[in-house]
This record gives C-alpha cells, structure tokens and sequence, in this order.
C-alpha cells in the first residue's frame, strides 16, 4: 500500500462515501421514526399483510415486525439496504480500478514508482475503508434513534444490530470483492460495470426467487445474498459465524485474486 496515494484516493472518493452513509443514516432514522406508530396499530398492520401471500410476506421478511428488530429488518436491512448497498460496492470498485484504465489515469499512476501491487492493494484499502464508514454511519443513525424513539421493552439488543450491520458488512465486502476483479479485468468502463451489476442483480434476484418460490428454494445456495439474513438475525436464529466465514472468505480471495491478476495483465498504457 501506498500511504500518499490512498490519502488522496481517500480525498477523491470521501464525498461518494459520505452521502452514501448519511444516505442510510437518514433512512434508518427514518424507519425507525415509524416504527411507534407501527407498534401502536399492529392490529390493523397485522390484518392488513393478512392479505398478502405468504411467499412474499418471507421474501420481504414481513412474517413478523412484533419487535423493532424486525421491523428494521424487514423495512430496511431486507430491502433498500441489499439495494443501496450493492449499487455503492459495485459503483465505487469500478471507478477504483477500471475507470482509471479506461480513462489513461492508470498509465500516469504506472509512470511513478507506485508498483501496480501497491495501487490495486491501495484501492482495496479505499473500498474498505469508505465500506466501514457507511457502515459505522448506518450504525450509528439506527441505534442512537432506536435508544430515543423506541420503547425499551422493543428496542433492538446492542449486540443483534451490530451484528446485523457486520454481516451485512462482510457481504458487500465479498460483492465489492468481486466486482474489484471484474474491474480489474476489464480496459473498458461501462463493459465492468455492466458485468459487475449484472452478476449483481442475478445474485439478488437468485435470492428472492428462492424465498417466494419454496420449490426451487435451492438457487439460493448459489447466491452470497442468502448468507445475509437480519431478520433470523435479529431474533438469534442465524449462524452468524458460518455467514461470516464464508462471506469474509469470498471477499479475500476475489481480492487477493485482483491482485495477482492485474499484476500480471496487458494494459493499454
């Protein structure tokens, strides 16, 4: 890694990373802002998702929002969050290393004495770091509104939101992780973008075809997105340790792979 180098990247991109953490502060705080009124009418909630298919009650994690846990996650954590989170990962791996090649910065970068080891592991760095900003943001917005807008016999246990927000952490650490070495392989911008997103929106659409069609519930071990659960999380019902392992796996090996692949490619310099 390369110190003066990730400063800079880290100057260059902290605007992207701040308005996509005070993006999802916002929306947490927002969510839980409602959960009160919720709370007051679960009755009429509870006969209103009556009328809905239970299918799509599990894919959206609507089954239960007794708890503010679970209504975060089903309102948020299931949903908008998957959404927003995947386009930041996939977004910003692509800038970091394919727009840099499509747009001749990498060849000015290779004309120093920065080795193409330590740009590609600077970047990594980068994506990481703006990864946990969003992170401890979303983290911060959700438990401090909960700790003053939710009645402490719902409120959500410090140690399931945080491990809601690791988790969820680790799998768009493995999807940023694989779209680093789509990004690494590829001299044109708009082309990574397009496989990266794409591979992106099959995984998730894997996901939610699994949960809504139990029939072929299977496709959904083929999809990191199925490892991702904060509703089960929520009420201590996930293997946290396994989802953790095996997202933090993919994200180390796509990495480590980025690394030696672009090490050792062609470049239009």
């Amino acid at each position: 890694m390369n110190m003066s180098f990730y400063t800079q990247m880290m100057r260059i991109n902290l605007k992207m990373f701040l308005g996509f953490g005070l993006g999802s502060a916002i929306y947490v705080t927002l969510m839980t802002l409602m959960f009160p009124l919720l709370n007051d009418n679960m009755e009429e909630f509870d006969k209103m998702i009556e009328l809905f298919p239970e299918p799509l009650l599990r894919a959206l994690g609507l089954e239960s929002l007794s708890s503010y846990g679970q209504f975060i996650s089903a309102e948020y954590y299931g949903l908008f969050y998957l959404i927003i989170l995947g386009i930041f990962s996939v977004m910003s791996a692509i800038q970091l290393i394919a727009r840099l090649v499509d747009r001749g910065s990498m060849a000015y970068l290779l004309s120093t004495r920065v080795s193409r080891t330590q740009i590609i592991a600077t970047q990594i760095l980068v994506f990481v770091s703006g990864l946990v900003l969003i992170h401890l943001m979303t983290f911060a917005g959700g438990y401090i509104a909960a700790e003053f807008l939710v009645d402490i016999e719902s409120n959500i246990a410090f140690d399931q939101f945080f491990y809601i927000n690791f988790v969820g952490f680790l799998l768009f650490f493995a999807v940023g992780g694989y779209s680093l070495l789509i990004s690494a392989l590829f001299n044109d911008e708009r082309n990574a973008f397009a496989l990266a997103g794409g591979i992106t929106f099959l995984f998730y659409g894997m996901d939610m075809i699994g949960k809504i069609v139990t029939d072929i519930d299977w496709i959904r071990n083929f999809t990191p997105f199925s490892l991702y659960e904060p509703g089960r999380i929520a009420n201590d019902e996930a293997d946290i340790l396994m989802s953790s392992i095996i997202l933090g796996s993919i994200g180390v090996i796509a990495c480590v792979l980025t690394l030696l692949i672009f090490k050792k490619r062609n470049l239009p310099l």
